[in-house]
């Protein structure tokens, strides 16, 4: 015989916040799904037919209550914050780069190239070292680049 679920007890500025966020839409996907997930626990679903209603593995609808019971509803909803990598080249040399695109070409080039742009920013002290897809990279995000 099968063991019965234990449904999540939602309280019910949880619910009210649930409800909108499903009847919304706005948000993520993954938030979305958990929310979902959530609502059914509450209404006391047993996790197998969740997982098939979703089309969800069973370890996710365990994940997703136990970070609720742990941790909390926008634990359960939200991913932690992930550490990445911090870029390399700041705002102010992002930006001194950038007037450097900008202005004038050197004498004897019709325009700024992107390894043109990277080499002046070394020698001009900008950086210490940067790619000419660096370059590039930085450019489109500021929509600065020619293409």
């Amino acid at each position: 015989m099968a063991r019965k679920a234990e449904p999540v007890e939602l309280s019910t500025d949880e619910l009210r916040s649930l409800k909108t966020l499903l009847r919304r839409g706005t948000s993520a996907a993954r938030v979305q799904t958990r929310a979902r997930v959530l609502d059914l626990l509450h209404r006391g679903q047993h996790p197998q037919a969740i997982a098939a209603t979703l089309s969800l593995s069973l370890p996710t609808i365990f994940n997703i209550k136990r970070r609720y019971l742990e941790e909390g509803f926008d634990s359960a909803l939200q991913d932690k914050p992930r550490s990445g990598k911090p870029p390399r080249i700041l705002g102010d040399a992002r930006a001194k780069l950038t007037a450097l695109a900008c202005s004038e070409a050197p004498e004897g080039h019709a325009r700024w190239t992107l390894r043109l742009l990277a080499d002046s920013a070394v020698q001009l002290g900008f950086v210490d070292s940067i790619s000419h897809n660096a370059v590039r990279q930085i450019l489109k995000k500021t929509g600065s680049d020619r293409t």
